[in-house]
């Protein structure tokens, strides 16, 4: 069911806003260079006239004391102020026209990006139509097939673990065993990976499940070391869980921060070498519980501790072990929570990997 307090925000709605905010940075800068442009134009023709003017003026002014000279008289003649009005219409005229073709300019250009505006919205609206097409047909492809699988993983591991039982009791054939054992463990992967394949759907869809209710945190703990405790000792590891007194009851998903345990700890037992020790811990802060899952192992990369959270990334180069889904999916039950993940690398050696969850 979909988020009920904390609704994640979809990947369609993070690239609306990302193509609103784009959209008006270019049109602000767009507005901006064309208004600097059009004002370094109006400036270098206003300062143009004003020196025509001036250039006008000074040969009027010599034509006028060259006049007054030559007949004494302080005015210029009838003939000649007549012919100056009609020269000073004439330019005004002119300056009239050049003004009208230039605001034309100008609405022709801002018409022209307002119809290139229009013709890249329309081709936005019909790529989204075609991207909700075949995520439509992805999603519906991907819930037949991971229907289909686990009906069919179900009946394989019915079978395997009849066999098992049956060999089991008769005591015969402990290589049988074994193989229906590995079936098993098979089985279970297969079916895990699903799971994470159907949740990375969900993600996209924002639609990814998170029913929070009042409850305290020990039991979800305790349930995730009992899990992966027979695991951790056929490997031999030591898992163990330290929490602290009169811990808070905060509001989580269960079954969500089991998982998120779950695929902490399936890492931390993966990369941790025999003889090492795997500890959960949880203590309160005065805001939030914090989870931490420590091991003995090698230690995540430095240039690791913030890109282990991203999609499809894998503990190492060549380790096929799983397809870096994991952590990925538990960044986001997390941040689904309200809370925050992250990664550290222990003094000496080892990773310890965090959690929040609001209190």
């Amino acid at each position: 069911m979909p988020t009920s307090d904390h609704a994640s925000t979809s990947e369609r709605e993070q690239t609306d806003e990302s193509l609103r905010a784009e959209r008006e940075k270019a049109d602000a800068a767009l507005t901006e260079g064309v208004d600097a442009f059009d004002e370094v134009a109006d400036s270098v023709i206003t300062l143009a006239r004003q020196r025509a003017d001036e250039v006008l003026a000074l040969a009027r002014s010599k034509v006028d004391g060259q006049a007054r000279r030559a007949t004494g008289s302080a005015s210029p003649s009838a003939p000649l102020a007549r012919e100056r009005a009609r020269e000073n219409q004439a330019v005004q005229a002119e300056r009239d026209a050049a003004d009208l073709v230039l605001r034309d300019e100008r609405a022709e250009h801002v018409a022209l990006l307002a119809a290139e505006r229009r013709e890249t919205d329309a081709d936005l609206v019909q790529e989204r139509e075609r991207a909700d097409d075949a995520l439509a047909t992805r999603d519906e492809f991907l819930a037949i097939v991971s229907h289909d699988l686990r009906n069919l993983l179900n009946t394989m591991l019915g079978f395997a673990g009849l066999i098992s039982q049956e060999v089991a009791r008769d005591g015969t054939n402990p290589r049988l065993l074994g193989d229906a054992q590995r079936i098993q463990r098979s089985g279970a992967r297969m079916y895990r990976l699903i799971g994470d394949l159907v949740d990375v759907a969900s993600i996209h869809a924002g639609t990814l499940g998170v029913s929070r209710r009042l409850q305290p945190p020990a039991p979800v703990v305790q349930e995730a070391v009992d899990t992966f405790q027979g695991q951790a000792t056929g490997r031999g590891l030591t898992l163990r869980a330290e929490l602290a007194d009169s811990l808070p009851q905060v509001e989580f998903d269960a079954a969500r921060i089991l998982q998120v345990l779950c695929n902490l700890l399936s890492n931390a037992l993966k990369f941790t070498p025999r003889g090492g020790e795997v500890v959960v811990r949880v203590s309160p802060t005065a805001t939030a519980v914090v989870f931490q899952v420590d091991d003995t192992g090698p230690g995540i990369p430095v240039d690791q501790l913030q890109s282990i959270f991203e999609r499809y990334l894998q503990g190492g180069e060549g380790d096929r072990r799983g397809v870096g889904l994991g952590l990925y999916i538990s960044r986001c039950i997390v941040q689904g929570h309200g809370g925050h993940i992250w990664a550290e690398r222990r003094t000496g050696s080892g990773s310890r990997v965090c959690f929040t969850l609001p209190r």
